[in-house]
């Protein structure tokens, strides 16, 4: 069974996505920026940016029944690799004793200039519920 989660991006319904989905005991979590109603929040904060958009994941997986500890893989996707550590420290003060498997890269842009941040994540829950 397909449970789709939508989210405030005013971008999901032009490009046909959801925050999240889960099938069975896998959930995925779509590029999550701090967009918040449509702002972007935090701007030119990447720590802040990280965090915020590290609670609208934490949002979603809660939405698929999935938890933070649930978490096996994240991905990091900064336009400037020269603020990696504020992005790290941010997903280290959230997964440092969960520790999925994680990776940072940089990339050309976001879809908003002021996004110094977009992270993707997977959870798989122990038990189907």
């Amino acid at each position: 069974m397909r449970q789709n989660i939508a989210g405030t991006s005013p971008w999901e319904d032009t490009v046909g996505y959801s925050r999240a989905v889960r099938v069975g005991n896998i959930v995925q979590v779509a590029g999550t920026t701090a967009t918040v109603d449509g702002e972007v929040v935090g701007v030119g904060d990447a720590y802040w940016q990280t965090k915020v958009a590290l609670g609208l994941i934490r949002q979603a997986l809660e939405q698929a029944g999935a938890r933070l500890e649930d978490v096996v893989r994240t991905r990091m996707y900064v336009p400037d690799i020269s603020r990696w550590e504020q992005v790290g420290r941010a997903h280290g003060e959230v997964f440092g004793a969960i520790r999925p498997a994680a990776t940072m890269v940089q990339v050309a842009a976001l879809i908003d200039p002021r996004h110094l941040v977009e992270i993707e994540a997977e959870a798989v829950l122990s038990c189907l519920s």
